[in-house]
């Protein structure tokens, strides 16, 4: 998202305000001249779209910001107007916010103060509410100039712990550095700051000296990568992303030292049942022990021997189990580390992200540097057009091959294609990526079927309803092709189920990790769904894609688990209960997530299953999910990279509750 900011005006200095060095004071006085200017927005690099504010000053010291802001998301228009009237001091009066966030989520808010007294209208509902001292009003992340008056107001109030915003939420901002950025030909200095509390996670924004917002990266109401930067900074967008990721796994690791104790050289967990993901009977009362993150000993307690200077979890009456994988992955923000370790997700399949934030976030964890899974890769390619996908495309053979080796010299796992990839350009993909070692996954692109993609070297397709399209007209045919292929398929039916369930069903009512995500997901996630008439038609998709999985695990069509960006930490585990829906066995769904990924991705050797020399991946649970597989969710302790987690502090760490 390449911000251009065109022709912005001089910002008159805060009176009295001091800042730090030599960074001038952020908030516009009665009298000054008018700011305005335009920023270029970006989703995943890719530029989609602009901002145009500006900010007049009125009587009193107050003043009104408008703004027009309007994107294109893969050929759906996302247009959002803001209107913040302030009073002397950035004081808030009056906000009014309409029109999209995202493609799939409206905003209709205002916000009224009068007497400390705030009005609230918000969608179709009405209150009011006292006003906390030093309120703000924001609803969301957008759009961008009004994070700039947000830090505005918290700097002028002397930077406060917390900033109470209407209509709901608080933001926590802090000073992250000073960088310097080169860009159009000269060096930039900015401050940094992160900013928590207006979406769920952290956003990270820079600022120039002259109080104006220069650059921010956060994600949008769809949880996709969204950037903002002024015209003159667009060849910096990728360092602006890539420094994101990298403070943010700094912050991430400043909580791992608060939340979980040092690496431990050995670990032994002692008097569980031990379910190891293999076809094996369970071994009760077991032990494993861990040295140096491997698995050294694992069987019987007594015939176990544990190191005198092990560290020791005691877990009479519980149940081990390998740690958990998610194929479906899209590992847009830092926080999405804590929550998969609480959660007992150990391994990650990224399918599609910013190669510098998903690279740099990957190479923080693996040097000890954050917190988080093993992140395993598949760089995303798409065609080109106005319905393409971040900005690593492909129209031809030779970019094919090029953007393949690109992906491959950064370390890749995989390749995945999107939905705007043509047929040549899919031979292309697949035949570089399997010279090289890379198998390709992904969706199969318009205009092309899927036998035929698979045809084509697809190794692995994302999404079931790919499958349900095939299997529809010739169901025979198509399973011998997957079959022939050994074709792999990760359904993510969690995501579907959620799409399809009735607006006036609560989420809570098969997804019971929904009651205690962050406040700042919680409306996001409750806007997924649909009207009655229409949720009658998808629960009947949402059944026939249920009956794909069946067909296929019948057939011996690996099934892989996954979630893409469902309810965070909590729809692995209900993509499993759903495979038991299917007809797999508890084990066989517990494989669908620890062994069949860990072969699918030719870790097989070190990972899925718990057996001597493999990673020391272990989930600790409460009760044994081979008698109730939604006993996944009873986390009791994970284990990985030698570091026993407990996940109460860890979803805490990110605004969930345990």
């Amino acid at each position: 998202m390449r911000v251009r900011l065109q022709s912005c005006l001089i910002l008159a200095a805060l009176a009295g305000l001091a800042v730090p060095g030599p960074r001038r004071a952020l908030l516009a006085q009665a009298g000054a001249p008018a700011e305005r200017g335009t920023f270029s927005l970006y989703k995943f690099e890719r530029a989609i779209g602009e901002e145009r504010y500006e900010i007049e000053p009125a009587g009193d010291g107050g003043g009104r910001l408008s703004s027009s802001f309007t994107f294109t998301d893969r050929g759906t228009v996302v247009p959002l107007t803001t209107q913040f009237e302030f009073q002397a001091g950035l004081a808030p009066a009056r906000l009014t916010i309409s029109g999209r966030t995202a493609r799939i989520s409206t905003i209709d808010a205002e916000v009224t103060i009068a007497n400390g007294v705030a009005r609230i209208k918000d969608a179709a509902s009405t209150r009011e509410e006292n006003v906390p001292p030093d309120a703000f009003l924001l609803a969301g992340y957008a759009p961008p100039s009004m994070q700039m008056e947000l830090l505005r107001f918290w700097l002028s109030r002397g930077r406060p712990e917390t900033v109470p915003l209407l209509p709901r939420g608080a933001a926590r901002i802090t000073f992250r550095g000073r960088d310097q950025i080169a860009a159009g030909g000269r060096t930039w200095t900015f401050d940094r700051y992160s900013v928590a509390g207006i979406v769920w996670g952290r956003e990270t924004l820079w600022v120039d000296d002259s109080g104006r917002l220069a650059a921010l990266v956060c994600v949008d109401a769809e949880f996709d990568h969204f950037e903002a930067v002024r015209p003159e900074l667009e060849d910096a967008v990728p360092m602006f992303v890539a420094r994101a990721a990298a403070d943010g796994m700094a912050a991430m690791a400043e909580t791992a030292a608060a939340e979980a104790p040092p690496a431990a050289e050995t670990i032994a967990v002692v008097g569980a049942t031990i379910v190891d993901g293999s076809e094996r009977p369970p071994i009760a009362n077991g032990a494993v022990v861990i040295e140096k993150g491997r698995i050294a000993a694992v069987g019987p307690r007594d015939q176990v021997a544990v190191p005198r200077d092990a560290v020791v979890v005691a877990a009479e009456g519980k149940t081990i189990i390998p740690g958990l994988w998610d194929m479906h992955s899209h590992f847009e923000q830092v926080e999405w580390g804590p929550i998969y370790l609480a959660s007992g997700v150990t391994t990650v399949r990224d399918v599609g992200n910013e190669l510098e934030f998903v690279q740099a976030v990957r190479d923080a964890i693996d040097a000890g540097r954050g917190l988080g899974p093993r992140l395993l890769l598949a760089g995303i390619i798409d065609g080109g057009g106005s319905r393409s996908m971040g900005v690593i495309t492909a129209d031809t053979p030779d970019e094919a091959r090029a953007r393949v080796n690109r992906y491959h010299d950064a370390k890749f796992d995989q390749i995945k294609v999107y939905s705007s990839v043509q047929l040549d350009v899919l031979r292309a993909i697949t035949r570089e990526a399997h010279r090289l070692g890379m198998t390709v996954t992904g969706h199969v692109p318009n205009g092309i079927d899927t036998l035929q993609a698979i045809d084509a070297g697809l190794d692995q397709v994302n999404h079931v309803e790919y499958i349900v399209t095939a299997l529809n007209p010739q169901p025979q045919r198509a399973i011998e092709t997957l079959r022939q292929h050994h074709t792999v398929v990760d359904p993510t039916l969690a995501l579907y189920e959620l799409l399809a369930r009735p607006f006036n069903e609560p989420i809570v009512k098969f997804e019971p990790g929904v009651a205690k995500v962050a406040p700042e997901l919680a409306a996001p996630l409750n806007g997924f769904g649909s009207p009655t008439d229409v949720a009658s038609r998808r629960r009947a998709e949402q059944d026939e894609r249920v009956a794909a999985v069946r067909r296929l695990h019948a057939a011996g069509i690996p099934i892989v688990a996954g979630t893409d960006q469902a309810v965070p930490g909590h729809s692995l585990h209900r993509e499993i209960e759903l495979y038991v829906a299917a007809g797999f066995t508890p084990l066989e769904a517990l494989q669908a997530a620890t062994i069949v990924p860990a072969r699918v991705m030719k870790k097989d050797a070190e990972s899925g299953t718990i057996e001597n020399g493999k990673r020391g991946d272990l989930v600790i649970l409460d009760a044994n999910p081979l008698e109730l597989i939604t006993n996944t969710r009873r986390i009791y302790r994970v284990i990985t990279n030698g570091r026993v987690f407990d996940p109460a502090p860890l979803w805490r760490s990110v605004g969930f509750q345990p």
